[in-house]
């Protein structure tokens, strides 16, 4: 287990290290006129979109992080959930602080989310497509995108303790976890900020580790990932 943490841990270290310092070169070289200066993403380019849609896809890991920290006293849960909200909650901030560089809104209205996914579009044509579904993982009914909790199972886990709610928070993760794995694949692949797609790769990395860990985490407690 702690093998896995390093992993997970070092993945997500070196895509901050990479993020922290090409942002410092933005910030200072990213206004230079001439053909080397970097070019600011559009307001609907993958760029902006992920880095909009990953932070309130964190927010909600963070929020889960620390409801099942305070009702359980399993230290591998606990210290799993520390990992996850602190990690997260730092990516969260780099990516609305790319946002703030750019000049881009944190919150886009009548943008659907995941649309930057959408193939050759840069921008909604009638705000009807949205990437609902990633990697075959897609957004259940009452949930904002893919991998995220409703509101219904947020109270769940709130209301839970001990076993239940450890196994229902490693669940909720798990399918967190997968949703935001094809969201960062999408980045990686379309997102022109290398940067970005650095932190984008890292957080497929570190989460697919996650993904392993809870999965034995369930197995120990009798119980399995939802399907």
């Amino acid at each position: 287990m702690r093998r896995t943490y390093w992993a997970a841990g070092s993945a997500v270290l070196l895509a901050l290290l990479f993020a922290v310092a090409a942002t410092v070169a933005a910030a200072s070289g990213g206004r230079t006129a001439g053909a080397g200066a970097a070019r600011t993403p559009a307001l609907y380019s993958p760029d902006a979109g992920f880095a909009r849609d990953m932070a309130v896809h964190h927010q909600q890991a963070v929020e889960m992080s620390f409801l099942v920290r305070d009702r359980t006293q399993d230290e591998a849960v606990r210290s799993l959930a520390y990992d996850i909200a602190n990690t997260q909650a730092n990516q969260r901030g780099m990516l609305l602080g790319w946002l703030d560089l750019w000049g881009l809104p944190k919150v886009l209205a009548g943008e659907p989310p995941m649309s930057w996914m959408a193939p050759g579009k840069d921008a909604p044509a009638d705000g009807s497509h949205g990437g609902h579904a990633m990697d075959g993982v897609a957004a259940k009914p009452g949930a904002l995108m893919p991998g995220m909790a409703t509101k219904e199972e947020i109270a769940a886990l709130g209301a839970a303790q001990g076993r239940d709610a450890e196994v229902l928070f490693l669940q909720l993760m798990t399918d967190h976890h997968k949703g935001g794995v094809a969201m960062a694949r999408g980045c990686a692949v379309q997102c022109a900020t290398p940067a970005e797609r650095t932190l984008a790769q890292g957080m497929v990395e570190a989460q697919q580790s996650e993904l392993t860990l809870m999965a034995d985490m369930l197995r120990a407690r009798g119980a399995a990932p939802r399907g």
